[in-house]
């Protein structure tokens, strides 16, 4: 079944029954001209992705949606919508599971956390299409309803936790939350106000950490994010290492895990 319908003004909605990966149409479509805004969203996915290319498991009954945007920022501000879009997915959380709302905190650069444990993961992605635009997807997976075991980091679900929200009502509070969150970045002329607020909500900084990157891992204190949001990392011996891009698991859950 494909579903299309109104979204936040401006913005379509495409609803799947099922698809490889949210993601992965959003770049099919961009490519055969679509230019978005566009959602999508599947009941299903048999390929979903997290970050390095790792499965994402994707049964149903949890929220799998993506949002395509062209050209949404100069180049060098795309990666501030990591940020961005972790902010949205809070504010989303917070309004349809509303019991949870102080439980929720955001891990460097966009996990949504539970009582510490991952609730939501977000794959931020790009690709320059044929004569030059930026195509940007920003693919979410929340569990509402389940969770993978045996995970390297704790996860859980808003059920578990104590919230039952069906993914369609959280969709359409995200749909709504994403549109007020960019339009606030204002194509990053304002980032500093969406980073103040993603660090009034962050988890895990001033407490040790280890970040892996596609070539290492390195531990030391997560101290803040600087004005670009980039994590810094303060090492062993003093100095200070700023992280662009990478994982970062506060020690503390991974001796727990």
């Amino acid at each position: 079944m494909n579903v299309t319908s109104s979204a936040a003004p401006g913005a379509r909605l495409v609803s799947l029954d099922a698809v490889g990966s949210t993601n992965a149409e959003a770049f099919a479509r961009a490519r055969a001209g679509e230019r978005g805004p566009l959602w999508i969203t599947a009941r299903l996915q048999t390929a979903g992705r997290g970050r390095r290319g790792r499965a994402w498991v994707s049964e149903p009954g949890n929220l799998y949606a993506s949002l395509l945007l062209t050209d949404p920022a100069p180049p060098q501000r795309a990666a501030e919508l990591s940020l961005v879009a972790a902010l949205a997915l809070h504010d989303a959380l917070a309004e349809r599971a509303g019991v949870l709302g102080p439980r929720l905190t955001l891990k460097w650069p966009n996990d949504v956390l539970c009582d510490g444990a991952k609730l939501a993961g977000i794959l931020v992605e790009g690709e320059a299409l044929p004569g030059g635009p930026l195509a940007v997807v920003i693919g979410t997976g929340v569990n509402c309803a389940h969770h993978p075991a045996d995970t390297a980091y704790p996860a859980t679900n808003l059920a578990a936790a104590g919230a039952l929200v069906a993914p369609a009502s959280l969709a359409q509070a995200l749909i709504a939350a994403m549109a007020r969150r960019l339009a606030e970045w204002n194509r990053g002329e304002n980032f500093n106000a969406i980073r103040a607020a993603w660090l009034k909500r962050a988890a895990g900084l001033g407490a040790p950490a280890r970040v892996r990157l596609p070539e290492r891992e390195v531990d030391g204190i997560a101290e803040t994010l600087d004005e670009t949001g980039r994590l810094v990392l303060r090492l062993a011996d003093g100095s200070r290492e700023r992280i662009a891009a990478g994982e970062m698991f506060p020690l503390a859950a991974l001796v727990r895990a």
